[in-house]
């Protein structure tokens, strides 16, 4: 005759983020990571970007005019490809 056992234990993380604390309360071996979020990059100032009428293969351009970089239908890989004013 064959028997088969199962047992369950359950592992529980707390994370207080008020403390900076992990509390773990474990049954059996746990590997717990921490890792904080490091820094977004350098901020841009003085630059407005104006992709609200992206589509497509949009190319990124300057429109002195506005002051703006746009992404629009205006400048995309096909008006380049095909006779474009560059």
């Amino acid at each position: 005759m064959n028997t088969v056992t199962i047992s369950e234990t359950k592992n529980t993380v707390e994370v207080n983020e008020t403390t900076n604390t992990v509390t773990v309360n474990e049954g059996n071996a746990t590997v717990v990571t921490v890792a904080t979020q490091g820094p977004q990059g350098i901020p841009i100032s003085g630059i407005t970007f104006d992709i609200s009428g992206k589509v497509d293969d949009a190319v990124l351009y300057y429109h002195a005019a506005s002051d703006t970089f746009k992404a629009d239908n205006t400048t995309t890989k096909l008006t380049l490809v095909d006779g474009g004013n560059f």
